[in-house]
């Protein structure tokens, strides 16, 4: 088997491609679940979040901030990594299904594009301030916050460097 290739085949590069996967998960009745960010050095506190969201329902589906989106969010020297080598290391987790970059400064049209049945972020969100809850809510979806792993970030590990 070609792990790389398999690796590889989770990473969307336009929504457009996804229309025919999200028929066939629904048709199947799977739940898919939706969570985004910028993933910039993927820590423990990803994992285990990441690993919480997938429980929630039988397919995970990341919003990837492209480099650009992450440049305008957190500053000129992030982000670390290129959007390339995120996505291949969110894609080689075990439980995503699905890896979708996204440029603007939230995933907005990606959730109404997606129409994820559960839209999940940490719980440093207070659920009525996640963007896309409105449009997960009016289709009877659930809007999730998964508790942080206290002591762990990318903002803390590029301090400790």
């Amino acid at each position: 088997m070609n792990y790389l290739s398999f690796i590889e085949n989770k990473i969307v590069r336009e929504k457009e491609t996804l229309i025919h996967t999200l028929s066939q998960w629904r048709f199947k009745e799977e739940k898919i679940v939706f969570t985004n960010g910028c993933f910039d050095i993927l820590h423990r506190g990803h994992i285990e979040y990441l690993a919480q969201a997938a429980g929630l329902g039988q397919k995970l589906v990341i919003g990837l901030n492209t480099d650009a989106s992450v440049k305008r969010l957190k500053g000129d020297k992030r982000p670390v990594n290129n959007q390339e080598a995120r996505a291949l290391l969110l894609a080689s987790l075990l439980f995503t299904d699905k890896i979708i970059f996204f440029d603007e400064d939230t995933p907005l049209e990606l959730i109404r594009f997606i129409q994820p049945d559960i839209l999940v972020k940490g719980s440093d969100y207070k659920p009525e301030e996640i963007v896309g809850d409105d449009i997960v809510k009016a289709k009877g979806g659930e809007i999730i916050t998964i508790d942080l792993t206290p002591g762990f970030s990318t903002t803390s590990i590029l301090q400790k460097l």
